[in-house]
């Protein structure tokens, strides 16, 4: 049975009514969109067709008919529209956010997924920059408390991460410098498979006779360095997902597709630049009927590459969730890469 042009446009229909009030789309209502230019039989026909072609569901006997997962994706691949754009009211208005963002990579994707969540009202992921070149250009020791140190490495691409130790011995005055001007000389610029034993014993070494009860502050830099190519995962919005009460039954599953770093960061990865969806009943490892996944890719200079998505009900607004994600994909990345935005 082929998909002639009303058929699309019935589909078209129902995906839309359907995401708007969330309940099962009769001949009726569907007649009022259609300005009554297509008798209610003629819909009852046409949608009676979809439905043996698996593209729609009905609930009940006497209900109207809802998109199945396969109506979705034929309207997600064959009839949503392309090319959507903000409104440069709209695009103002994102800039603006972006310009009070902090622009350290972590906290900028963190802060531009919290953006995305309550601009859309959608839970929404993000990741850093993945690069197995990265290096650490420069790391910093500071002392905050007796027997704390703060280990600051900045990223060769702007990023500055963090990790605090605890030592044995109380810390003494030159220490924190000393034990960066260490770290400096011996891990900076390095990947970390070029790191060997011998070079963080030579580094201990260089600190004197009890450069041993310094190590933990070595240990940790390796870390981070070990961390630095790594991309990050920030889930924002979760709390938007509880008012998905139709999707009660995949909510769990959700739950642990959240859990599950190395999902979030396989699924939200698009492996071309344009704009995927992937629906909840396609995702392998994690089924999910209702819900579905949109993600974008953006490019954060130097050839990196992270994502950003979201995460709701298959029912979402499409039209209007895609330029926006397209959108803050753009200022993500430009922002990451240090351009700076005029026009505001």
């Amino acid at each position: 049975m082929p998909m002639d042009d009303r058929k699309q446009r019935v589909l078209r229909a129902i995906v839309t009514l359907y995401g708007a009030q969330g309940e099962p789309v009769g001949s009726g209502l569907l007649a009022q969109q259609f300005g009554h230019a297509v008798s209610s039989a003629t819909l009852r026909n046409e949608m009676a067709a979809l439905t043996k072609l698996g593209l729609l569901e009905q609930p009940h006997t006497s209900a109207g008919r809802v998109p199945s997962a396969k109506g979705y994706r034929y309207y997600i691949d064959n009839l949503l529209d392309a090319g959507a754009r903000l409104s440069h009211e709209e695009q103002r208005q994102v800039k603006l956010l972006f310009r009070e963002m902090d622009h350290d990579p972590e906290r900028l994707a963190q802060s531009a997924a919290r953006a995305l969540a309550d601009l859309t009202g959608c839970c929404v992921i993000a990741t850093t920059p993945k690069s197995e070149d990265l290096r650490i250009a420069h790391y910093e020791v500071m002392q905050v408390g007796r027997y704390t140190a703060a280990v600051l490495a900045v990223t060769s691409a702007g990023g500055v991460r963090t990790r605090t130790v605890k030592l044995d011995v109380a810390l003494r005055a030159g220490d924190a410098e000393r034990l960066a001007e260490t770290l400096n000389r011996f891990l900076t610029f390095r990947s970390a498979a070029d790191v060997r034993d011998e070079q963080l014993r030579a580094a201990a070494q260089s600190l004197g006779e009890d450069g041993a009860v310094y190590y933990p502050v070595i240990s940790a830099a390796v870390t981070l360095l070990r961390e630095a190519g790594r991309a990050n995962v920030y889930l924002e919005g979760q709390e938007h997902l509880l008012g998905c009460a139709d999707q009660a039954e995949s909510f769990r599953t959700l739950m642990e597709f959240f859990s599950d770093t190395d999902a979030l960061k396989r699924y939200i990865s698009p492996k071309t630049e344009r704009t995927t969806i992937l629906l909840g009943d396609e995702l392998p490892d994690y089924p999910m009927p209702g819900f579905c996944i949109m993600t974008k890719r953006y490019l954060a200079g130097g050839g990196l590459t992270g994502a950003i998505g979201i995460v709701g009900s298959t029912r979402m607004p499409y039209r209007e969730m895609i330029p926006r994600l397209e959108y803050f994909a753009l200022m993500l990345g430009e922002s990451m890469s240090g351009k700076v935005q005029e026009g505001i």
